[in-house]
């Protein structure tokens, strides 16, 4: 009696595709992932790029149009509403009153007012600005109290419509002097690196979305691969695993002496075909030799 062993053809051609599906799959998910984090990425920094321009445009139109108009009252007292920097700190802090989770801050080493003191990671930033004169922009992703953010810097360079009230305390407005002080925010040197330009925008919604994205394109991934599967097995199935175990049972029939006049198949892939003709030649000479034999 002959043992029949081992995993059949169809057995074998799963366990090849499933494996290389499994190894399409993980790498198809992971740069598809890649992919949607560098998008993501791109469109936070342009989003915190725009709001740093924002920030450019109200410093610009606060010291071209807002301070001439204050120019008699200023040489009385000092209004901080004069200066860009409190200018475009203050409209930014009515939007993180709406939005808490982005925030910008003209962050300082030696401020004059104390709520713009650079925390400690906002100081290594401005020490990189320093510490290489080539360095335009930085950014990078960070913990925050309400989950991470992607922050993006810009340096602040002391210029010389800064220096009337950051050079000395003795040069400096009485009425600033006597607002904040003559301990803190003096002593800058002339296009000396003094802070940055810092906006912090939320990457946990954003992250949020990127998960949905990734879980669909998953999703489609293993619907394409299951569909696949299944085509591929029906086509093995009805093209050759059946019509080669109609072939082997008529054959083994046969070689047992036992003569039917079943025909051998002749459907399925051309190879198939092939095997049944020439196994259906070999009953019909087997056939017509018995006759002889008998006769």
């Amino acid at each position: 009696m002959s043992s029949r062993s081992g995993m059949g053809i169809l057995t074998r051609v799963n366990l090849l595709v499933g494996l290389t599906a499994v190894a399409a799959t993980i790498v198809a998910g992971y740069a598809c992932r890649a992919i949607l984090e560098a998008d993501a990425e791109r469109e936070l920094l342009a989003e915190a790029g725009m709001m740093l321009d924002s920030a450019v445009a109200m410093r610009s139109y606060t010291s071209s149009e807002i301070e001439p108009l204050l120019t008699e009252r200023l040489q009385k007292d000092f209004l901080p509403q004069s200066v860009p920097f409190y200018a475009a700190t203050q409209n930014f802090l009515r939007l993180h009153e709406k939005f808490p989770a982005y925030s910008y801050k003209e962050a300082t080493l030696n401020p004059t007012n104390p709520r713009d003191r650079a925390a400690d990671w906002e100081a290594d930033i401005i020490q990189r600005f320093r510490n290489d004169a080539s360095v335009h922009e930085l950014s990078g992703l960070r913990d925050t109290p309400m989950g991470p953010a992607l922050y993006r810097a810009r340096p602040i360079r002391a210029e010389a419509e800064c220096m009337a009230c950051h050079s000395r305390s003795s040069a400096a407005p009485a009425a600033l002097v006597a607002r904040y002080g003559d301990a803190n925010g003096f002593g800058w040197q002339l296009n000396e690196i003094v802070g940055a330009q810092v906006v912090s925008v939320p990457y946990a919604q954003t992250r949020g979305s990127l998960e949905k994205s990734w879980g669909s394109f998953m999703l489609a991934i293993g619907g394409a691969i299951a569909a696949c599967w299944l085509a591929l097995n029906v086509v093995l199935y009805t093209q050759v695993v059946r019509p080669l175990r109609r072939v082997a049972a008529l054959a083994d029939t046969l070689s047992r002496g036992i003569a039917g006049t079943e025909e051998f198949p002749h459907a399925g892939a051309t190879e198939i075909s092939g095997i049944g003709t020439a196994f259906e030649r070999m009953r019909k000479s087997l056939a017509k030799a018995m006759q002889l034999l008998e006769s």
